[in-house]
């Protein structure tokens, strides 16, 4: 009788060939196709797997949304979200916003972060894989995350999703994020990160068809520092396309971003991914009626987008045969997308992923929701704290009363998944209070008009009843800010001040208890002139995830002395801010620019104890331009209780041939000192730090002069200065 040969594909995309012959079955091994043989190297393995594809089949592995390619037995791509917290259709630890990581300034703390975010994904992954019964929702292991935008308005209805309006400390923590997600094995990846969303992403209203006007100079200067950053020193292995165009041309089909920057001048080996429904916006918004959907599919690829949505699948068989995309293009971006699947483990033994191993059980550990809470305490700003109102004695308070439409309402951000059992400031301030304290609560206003097919919210007769119960307690917390309802994807503030009757609620409450503090729970600045003029205690506690309320009370009580600082700048008036459309940083955006006074500055947080700064040394009073100054500095905790302080590192060109900052961050180091204790904070400021691009030789270039070293506590809080030269010597 003849062999019978069975073949069975195997759920990791492996085949087993079993041989039979009459009365047994005798094994014989059958030497794999290189793309499954995990020995050897990916570029080989990717190199086979694309010539044994169609240009259908190719395109299909370039759609993330394509069915599974059944004939190798390639799943479909199943991409995610994670920006602080794994979406997923049931628990996840949910850590507070990326603005309030933001307001942390601790790149350490943020990797660990990133790093219970992408345990908790793979374990996802590791479920459906290994269990044929998995109830709960699929996911893939390419992440949409961080969001590495910057606040250049702070109207943008995204800032929550961001950390900051600086690029310098935007970098910084988003390299942290990329290593925590990515992780640290040397062959595999355990997730991919995507950067988003490149570049110059800022507004929401018609962000589908504007186009961005920006100088040469701003683009490098501000607007991609960052994702040079994540790309070169974070290895992150996904870039995304944004809506919008710049000066002209729209992002998906930008060459000059997506291919002469990205991947020619820095070196970037990932694919690019269009933000969803990016070819359909050339067609029918930025290119409307100039362009058929195979030329949409075409530019993109040409000019560096890799990957996309179903119109990839469905139009590049057409644009490859009318000779409009060359096959050497298709194959390179099939070859990024493919490479960094290999590089996940997709293709090989679970028991050779080191990813693999982690176990379903991790999803919400506890010491994940310790973590969460630990970031969240570590967010909270103290913006105001006039005579030591803060912190509260909690033995001696018999009555508090709890007020505001955040009291007792939960709000998740963007792009996070579901919180179990999350904590809101009332039950916060309850499970942390003393016993014998009795708790009042009333919400007083509202953040935005109820729906009409909501209850009506009596505003008049909630105020009052707010007024009463504030005048009963020892001290009232105010519980105020916006939510997602104001500032979100696809929805720009108006207006940075404070949205519904919340600060005429202030004032009521004000008006009969002197003793009041004021929590401020947003995304975006929020200019409250009168609250900070009038109210003794103001912090700035976010969107602070499962363990917000918690964390909240921790700080009001003095469990946890405060040590965040402000990520961006709050403005003053809405007069402060230029306008939307205004790209140019230097027209007086951010803490950089800024020519008048903001209510709260960059970098701005107090403590509960004092920190006294002293003893600035600089290494050399010159050097030339391809050399470094190493600056140091003591810092000392002159007050009664252990704290953190974050020592910021400023630099300000003295005289220069173009205009440069007011003052530009380069280097912060968060420490923690007991009462007494002083360290020396060493920082290394390379030359490169102290260049501006040059548009005649388009490259960065530093003029020789002085620069001045300021170092401070915040951007207005300047405690030391110093100088130095750089030299014309090359």
């Amino acid at each position: 009788m003849k062999p019978v040969i069975q073949v069975r594909s195997l759920k990791f995309g492996f085949v087993a060939i079993m041989l039979g012959c009459g009365i047994g079955l005798l094994a014989k091994t059958v030497e794999k196709p290189h793309y499954l043989d995990p020995r050897q190297p990916v570029e080989k393995r990717v190199k086979d797997l694309i010539s044994r594809l169609s240009i259908e089949e190719k395109a299909v592995l370039l759609d993330h949304r394509a069915p599974d390619l059944e004939r190798l037995n390639i799943l479909s791509d199943k991409w995610n979200q994670c920006l602080h917290g794994v979406v997923w259709n049931r628990p996840t630890t949910m850590f507070p916003i990326p603005t309030a990581m933001g307001a942390t300034w601790d790149p350490a703390l943020v990797n660990k972060v990133a790093g219970v975010i992408s345990d908790e994904a793979r374990a996802i992954y590791n479920g459906w894989h290994s269990d044929p019964n998995f109830e709960g929702e699929k996911k893939g292991l390419i992440y949409r995350a961080p969001v590495i935008n910057i606040s250049r308005n702070p109207y943008w209805g995204r800032i929550n999703e961001i950390y900051s309006e600086d690029p310098y400390l935007t970098g910084r923590l988003g390299v942290a994020y990329v290593k925590g997600l990515q992780g640290h094995d040397p062959k595999y990846l355990k997730l991919v990160s995507t950067l988003k969303h490149y570049a110059v992403n800022n507004v929401e209203k018609d962000r589908q068809k504007l186009s961005a006007t920006v100088s040469e100079r701003m683009l490098f200067e501000y607007w991609l520092p960052h994702f040079r950053d994540c790309i070169v020193e974070g290895q992150a292995q996904s870039v995304m396309a944004s809506y919008n165009a710049i000066n002209g041309v729209p992002n998906n089909i930008n060459t000059y971003l997506l291919t002469d920057i990205l991947k020619t001048q820095w070196g970037f080996e990932g694919f690019v991914v269009s933000d969803l429904g990016g070819v359909k916006t050339m067609v029918e918004g930025h290119e409307q009626g100039l362009m058929s959907f195979e030329q949409a599919v075409a530019k993109s690829l040409v000019a560096g987008c890799d990957f996309s949505d179903k119109e990839y699948r469905e139009f590049i068989p057409k644009a490859v045969e009318q000779g409009i995309l060359p096959l050497d293009r298709l194959d390179d971006a099939v070859t990024r997308v493919m490479r960094d699947r290999f590089r996940l483990g997709e293709f090989d033994p679970p028991e050779m992923v080191p990813y693999s191993r982690i176990p379903f059980s991790i999803i919400c550990r506890p010491e994940h929701r310790q973590l969460s809470l630990q970031v969240a305490q570590k967010s909270i700003v103290l913006l105001k704290n006039k005579d030591g109102l803060l912190p509260l004695n909690k033995d001696s308070l018999k009555t508090i009363a709890v007020i505001g439409p955040h009291a007792d309402v939960f709000t998740p951000g963007g792009y996070s998944g579901k919180a179990k059992d999350p904590v809101t400031p009332l039950q916060g301030i309850r499970n942390r209070a003393a016993k014998s304290t009795e708790i009042l609560c009333a919400v007083g206003g509202e953040i935005s008009p109820r729906r009409s097919s909501d209850v009506p919210f009596k505003k008049e007769e909630e105020l009052q009843k707010a007024v009463e119960t504030a005048k009963k307690a020892d001290v009232a917390v105010l519980f105020i800010g916006t939510s997602l309802s104001v500032e979100s994807e696809g929805r720009d503030r108006t207006t940075l001040a404070l949205p519904g009757n919340q600060e005429a609620l202030v004032e009521a409450v004000m008006a009969v208890n002197p003793k009041t503090v004021v929590v401020e729970m947003n995304a975006g600045p929020l200019a409250v002139g009168w609250i900070k003029e009038n109210v003794p205690a103001i912090l700035e506690a976010w969107w602070g995830g499962e363990e917000g309320g918690n964390a909240i009370a921790d700080v009001l009580f003095g469990q946890v002395n405060p040590g965040a600082k402000m990520p961006l700048t709050v403005y003053a008036t809405d007069s402060q801010v230029p306008p939307q459309d205004e790209y140019d940083i230097s027209q007086g955006f951010t803490y950089m620019y800024l020519p008048s006074k903001p209510l709260f500055p960059f970098g701005h947080g107090l403590s509960y104890t004092r920190f006294e700064y002293s003893r600035l040394r600089i290494s050399s009073k010159q050097i030339d331009p391809h050399g470094q100054v190493t600056i140091q500095v003591d810092v000392k905790n002159t007050g009664k209780r252990e704290g953190d302080e974050v020592v910021q590192l400023y630099v300000r060109d003295v005289a220069c041939s173009v205009k440069r900052p007011l003052k530009e961050l380069r280097g912060f180091e968060r420490i923690r000192l007991n009462s007494g204790d002083t360290k020396t904070v060493t920082f290394a400021l390379p030359c490169d730090k102290l260049s501006f691009y040059d548009e005649k030789t388009h490259q960065f270039v530093v003029e020789p002069g002085t620069f001045e070293v300021l170092i401070g506590s915040s951007s207005d809080d300047i405690r030391l200065k110093g100088e130095f030269d750089v030299s014309k010597k090359y």
